[in-house]
Formats: structure tokens, C-alpha cells, sequence
């Protein structure tokens, strides 16, 4: 079921953006050793607590042990924190998400550490000009497919794979909600886009064309299968008759 925000509780749910929002900003300024704990550092000094701490979805065999999730050259989303030292030219994905007030806030972005490679560079721009494409379907009257054909256009066109099955969805009370965000289908099909809906965006893009992926041995890191680098960006997004709002804007 989806549920309806009034234009009050979208205001909540702004704040709790910006906590998310600031810990991206923080997070990817200071890349490195210690990003988690800096995470917790914004969500404690903002009141908030972590929806990923703990989390145990379906597909998952542990619950999820940080408050972020980082993902690092060819794992697509999901990574998890492990200590690893991140170096010249890695291409990094920070996807963090908080609660407060009783509402939930997600976005991701990515970026690469120090020295870009040109094909890095590309496949970043083009994770955020494809969830730019997907946040100006997102207005009233047009539908979800509208959204999913928008991202998974401006993909495809550059040549880059998507991963099937895994996408955007309904967020407020709890972070993930009805109804799911494909990242690729058909224009005009699916649920209308009514005044107080909020999604998370998130297209994810697989650098050497292919959709293939598989989950890590920790059960919870994507991995791409042809070892092709990935890019992730996310940002929550409130349907409003005044047009998209984006709450997590950095």
C-alpha cells in the first residue's frame, strides 16, 4: 500500500534529508579510513539513528553491520564497510540513510578518490544525469514506468549495463516502502504519480555494458560479473502539484 504524504509531514521528512545529505557532503570530503564512525558522528549530533544498522531484508543472510554502505570499484551497491584503505583512482559509491522524527531519508552519491580515470569520470556523470532524468518524470500525472524509462533511456544510450532487480522505492515511515522504482521499463505503464508520494531514486549503472552481478561471500556486497566498475546515485524525492522536491539535496 502507498501512502500518501501531507505537505507537514514531506517538511519532516526534508529535515531528516538534510541529515542525510550532510553526511554524504562530510563523508565524501573525507574519504578514507574512519568514514563510518564520521557517519555516526552526524547522525548523533543530529538526533537521528540509522535505518541500516541491523537491517535484515530477505536477500540478506546477516543482518547489515554499519550505517552506510560502501561500495568500491566494481561492487554496484551494498558494500560493507571492511577496513579496506581506499587508493588513487577508486571509484567509491556511499549510499547512508537516517531516521528522525519517525521518518526515513536515503540518497547516495559517487565519486573517485583522488586521480579520475575518463571512463570513471563518464560512468559518474552519467549515474547523475540518468537519476536527473528520473526525478524530472516524477510529477503528477505521469506514472513509475514514466521514471524507469527515463533513467534506463539515458543508461542504455551511454552503454552502460543495469542490474536487474534492484532499484528505487517507496520511503517515509520505514525506509523502504511500496511502491517499487524500476530503473529501466516501459513508458505510461504502472502506479499514477499522485501529490505527497516521496521515492528514493536510484539508478545504478554497470560500466562495461552487461546486467550481470552476484552477491559477494560477506552475502551482502553486489558485485558486477564482468569485474566492470559501477556507479549509484540516489536522492529522496517528494511528488508534489508544484513539481518534484528533492530532500536530500546536497
Amino acid at each position: 500500500m502507498v501512502k500518501l504524504k501531507t505537505d507537514t509531514e514531506i517538511d519532516a521528512m526534508h529535515r531528516t534529508g538534510q541529515v542525510v545529505a550532510d553526511a554524504l557532503k562530510a563523508v565524501q570530503k573525507t574519504a578514507g579510513v574512519g568514514v563510518s564512525l564520521l557517519a555516526r558522528e552526524v547522525l548523533r549530533g543530529a538526533g537521528a539513528t540509522s535505518p541500516f544498522l541491523g537491517y535484515l531484508p530477505s536477500f540478506a543472510p546477516t543482518p547489515f553491520p554499519a550505517v552506510l554502505c560502501t561500495s568500491v570499484n566494481d561492487a554496484i551497491v551494498h558494500g560493507v564497510p571492511d577496513g579496506y584503505r581506499l587508493r588513487d583512482g577508486d571509484l567509491v559509491s556511499v549510499d547512508f540513510g537516517a531516521e528522525l522524527g519517525g521518518w526515513a531519508g536515503d540518497s547516495a552519491v559517487s565519486f573517485i578518490v583522488g586521480t579520475p580515470r575518463a571512463d570513471d569520470v563518464r560512468l559518474v556523470e552519467t549515474a547523475e544525469r540518468a537519476l536527473a532524468a528520473g526525478i524530472g518524470a516524477a510529477v503528477v500525472g505521469n506514472r513509475i514506468g514514466d521514471i524507469a524509462h527515463a533513467i534506463g533511456t539515458v543508461c542504455r544510450a551511454a552503454g552502460y549495463g543495469i542490474p536487474d532487480g534492484f532499484g528505487g522505492h517507496g520511503i517515509g515511515r520505514r525506509m523502504h516502502e511500496d511502491p517499487s522504482v524500476p530503473n529501466e521499463g516501459r513508458p505510461g505503464r504502472g502506479m499514477p504519480l499522485r501529490h505527497g508520494m516521496v521515492l528514493a531514486i536510484e539508478p545504478m549503472l554497470v560500466g562495461g555494458g552487461t546486467d550481470g552481478f552476484h552477491a559477494a561471500s560477506d552475502g551482502w556486497t553486489l558485485r558486477t560479473d564482468d569485474r566492470s566498475r559501477a556507479a549509484h546515485a540516489e536522492h529522496t524525492v517528494a511528488i508534489t502539484t508544484a513539481g518534484p522536491r528533492i530532500l536530500t539535496a546536497r
